[in-house]
């Protein structure tokens, strides 16, 4: 089976299929857009993770039609928290506190489950005529004209343009000799989902310990999302203790402000790592998300950054089909990279100083830390400025980031 003038995305997680809704949404049913990827044979999806989806993302989900359909499930950050101790502190005092909107009634964040998210976003996708296909990609080869996209189930596609949106592993960046740039960390984010006694309000914790950041971030319920860094030697060690003694880990870090603590699902330990692909373009292909870049979790912004690879790409090809330009030439790619690079490069290296600078027992860089933070939290307008950047309304926002429709 043969399709022409396609745009073929490989990757059918969050940024696969957040862009393919974006284009089928500004380009209508001119160009088909195809989304292949394996993983979409396993519906719904069962994915125990939650994800922190900042204001300018939630808007994004807003313009694409799928947000009502996951606001219930979502949890609003009400306000935040931050703290830097050491772990057999008695007392954790905090240094730094945010409050939660960016304006009156718009939270910076909200949490949702990725399984809830991921299904609205299919099923989203199908209704709006997107072709999702359960299989890979396995070649493409690029040409003047377009390039031919070869899937495993033996068909071929005919497209303008191809799209990493495959993760940090990504086979097309391989195929396309696309080096990254970057490193391994010693650390591991250990992912768990918590139940408690008392109601967390709404508000998200960030304690900084000496291995790590160690987040509680609000669910729906008595219920918050733990993402748990530390080092690679003694995430392997922790996942892997009997309940009672994991327990003790965890309510050692938690403590007991929300009253007794439970595991609710299986704590799993994830490598960290950080890298930039030194190129976000190839010849008929673009980057985005995890193919792009992978950055720390300490500021919560990995998913919202590739969602912003997303908006940035979509409003590209967009802009570039109405005026009569070829999607996938080079210039329009460019201008995506130009848009795009320079941003991932500065959150990935800021995220990469606040590891070195929190993750350690300096006892001389800890009192430095705790005046700045103290300082920070006297300064509302820095305050509010650092809660726009984090909400993802700073700089050069694309338009679906600003809630509007392509």
């Amino acid at each position: 089976m043969t399709t022409r003038q396609s745009i073929v995305i490989c990757g059918g997680a969050f940024a696969g299929l957040a862009l393919a809704l974006a284009l089928r949404q500004g380009l209508g049913n001119e160009i088909p857009i195809v989304v292949a990827d394996p993983m979409l044979a396993n519906r719904p999806s069962r994915d125990p993770r939650a994800t922190a989806i900042v204001a300018a993302c939630r808007r994004l989900f807003e313009a694409l039609g799928v947000w009502d359909e996951v606001a219930a499930t979502a949890q609003p950050m009400l306000d935040m928290v931050v703290t830097d101790s050491k772990l057999e502190d008695a007392t954790r005092p905090v240094f730094l506190t945010f409050a939660g909107d960016v304006q009156p009634g718009e939270p910076f964040a909200h949490m949702v489950e990725n399984r809830y998210l991921i299904e609205a976003l299919a099923s989203r996708a199908e209704t709006a005529g997107v072709d999702l296909r359960a299989t890979a990609v396995t070649g493409n080869d690029a040409k003047p004209g377009g390039v031919t996209v070869s899937l495993a189930d033996g068909s071929t596609i005919e497209a303008s343009l191809l799209v990493a949106a495959d993760g940090a592993r990504s086979k097309l960046r391989e195929r396309a000799g696309i080096a990254t740039h970057g490193w391994e960390y010693d650390q591991s984010g250990i992912v768990v989902t918590v139940g408690h006694e008392r109601d967390h309000q709404g508000r998200a914790e960030e304690h900084f310990l000496p291995a790590g950041p160690f987040a509680i971030l609000p669910l729906t319920g008595r219920r918050s999302s733990l993402v748990w860094t530390e080092k690679r030697a003694d995430a392997a060690r922790i996942v892997a203790l009997a309940e009672e003694e994991f327990h003790a880990e965890l309510e050692q870090r938690f403590g007991l402000h929300l009253g007794e603590v439970r595991a609710l699902d299986k704590p799993r330990a994830f490598p960290l790592q950080y890298f930039v692909a030194r190129s976000f373009i190839a010849e008929r292909l673009a980057l985005v998300g995890d193919a792009a870049h992978v950055i720390h979790p300490i500021a919560g912004q990995g998913l919202n950054l590739g969602l912003k690879d997303v908006a940035a790409l979509a409003e590209v090809v967009v802009d570039a089909v109405r005026l009569g330009i070829d999607p996938g030439q080079a210039d329009v790619l460019e201008r995506y990279q130009r848009w795009r690079r320079f941003d991932t490069m500065a959150m990935g290296l800021a995220t990469n100083t606040l590891n070195v600078l929190f993750s350690n027992e300096s006892t001389l860089l800890r009192g430095v830390r705790d005046i700045g933070l103290g300082l920070v939290d006297r300064m509302p307008p820095l305050k509010n400025a650092f809660i726009r950047q984090a909400a993802g309304l700073t700089g050069e926002v694309p338009r679906l980031l600003k809630g509007e429709v392509l």
